[in-house]
């Protein structure tokens, strides 16, 4: 499939580890519930029919591209959504958040899991990609992303998010062939989906192991850690970042995959993710709450993340999604920062 070559290739060169004269600048969760333009199409679709719809996704994931002016689209999309793969439901509450109604808690429901082709039951988020990389006409390069399997099987498991995912590590630990058989179909899965999404226009891969610290790291190492080593084994022919959680003492097990760069919470140091990054591009840290302070001070604050990150090999981000209260111009402030800054 041919599409528009790519203009602003500062992210891939970055991620190719080609020397760039400044970081490239995007946020997680930026398209989406700071912008007043996302709310008023919010106020007429669903949640679900705007992720769904492959106009309204392409609209809503090239907002903060216009508005903003980060390096880089990611997909607005959910992590959510592989679940449909395998038939089971999944609503979003207003004030509430996902919530399954007929959650995975017996050995028998994963025996008879109904499990859907990604290709098949995900098309929508290829036509979504396919569209936007299309409409974006090379302005800058688009992500596809996927959640990890550990994070997926919590919702599976639990039915909504959680503060400390009991249900889910307690299957995890008393039922561990059903367990490890269910992380198993979600990794299958998981390759599929992030597979699809390239041939479909995505240009770099994130993937997301929200909950990662869920687990205390002996368990994470044995129980979730080779699910996603799995994963990232696998040649998408685009860069794949790896974001662990509150979990980056996990990225030197990474060494010998097809990772080219991991995510960093606001919780680990700039010197402790270069350290655990080896020589892998380190993205983050800026803690999203700091985007609530006044915007000199935002930039004060981010152009010493700059300094201590270092030349090189590095992606400025936040830390995890930007928080829907924050104000256009302060998510903007961050990224001029960036964007002004030199090596």
């Amino acid at each position: 499939m041919a599409f528009p070559e790519l203009k602003n290739r500062l992210l891939l060169d970055t991620l190719e580890g080609k020397e760039t004269e400044r970081p490239p600048v995007w946020m997680m969760r930026q398209a989406g519930r700071y912008l007043p333009e996302y709310m008023e199409i919010k106020k007429k679709y669903g949640f679900f029919e705007r992720v769904e719809t492959p106009e309204l996704a392409c609209e809503i994931t090239i907002q903060p591209i216009d508005i903003v002016g980060t390096d880089a689209a990611i997909l607005f999309s959910d992590i959510l959504v592989l679940i449909q793969c395998l038939d089971i439901e999944v609503q979003l509450k207003p004030g509430f958040g996902p919530y399954l109604p007929d959650p995975i808690r017996t050995v028998e429901q994963v025996k008879n899991l109904n499990i859907i082709p990604a290709e098949e039951q995900l098309s929508y988020v290829y036509d979504a990609l396919t569209l936007t990389r299309k409409t974006l006409d090379g302005r800058v390069p688009l992500i596809g992303f996927a959640g990890a399997p550990w994070t997926l099987f919590c919702y599976l498991v639990e039915g909504q998010g959680s503060k400390t995912f009991s249900t889910a590590k307690s299957f995890l630990f008393s039922e561990p062939e059903a367990a490890q058989k269910l992380l198993e179909v979600m990794t299958d899965q998981t390759i599929q989906y992030l597979h699809n999404q390239v041939k479909a226009g995505a240009q770099v891969l994130q993937v997301f192991e929200s909950w990662a610290a869920a687990l205390g790291p002996d368990d994470f190492r044995t129980l979730a850690l080779p699910h996603l080593k799995r994963i990232a084994s696998e040649d998408y022919g685009v860069p794949l970042i790896m974001f662990c959680k509150d979990a980056e003492w996990s990225y030197s097990h990474f060494a010998d995959t097809n990772v080219t760069g991991f995510g960093v919470g606001w919780g680990c140091t700039p010197e402790h993710a270069r350290q655990y990054a080896g020589d892998k591009i380190v993205q983050g840290n800026f803690d999203p709450s700091k985007l609530l302070m006044s915007p000199d001070k935002i930039e004060a604050e981010a152009t010493e993340m700059l300094k201590r990150f270092g030349k090189g090999n590095y992606v400025a981000n936040l830390g995890h999604g930007i928080l829907p209260n924050v104000p256009v111009e302060n998510a903007k402030r961050f990224v001029d920062t960036v964007k002004n800054f030199r090596y």
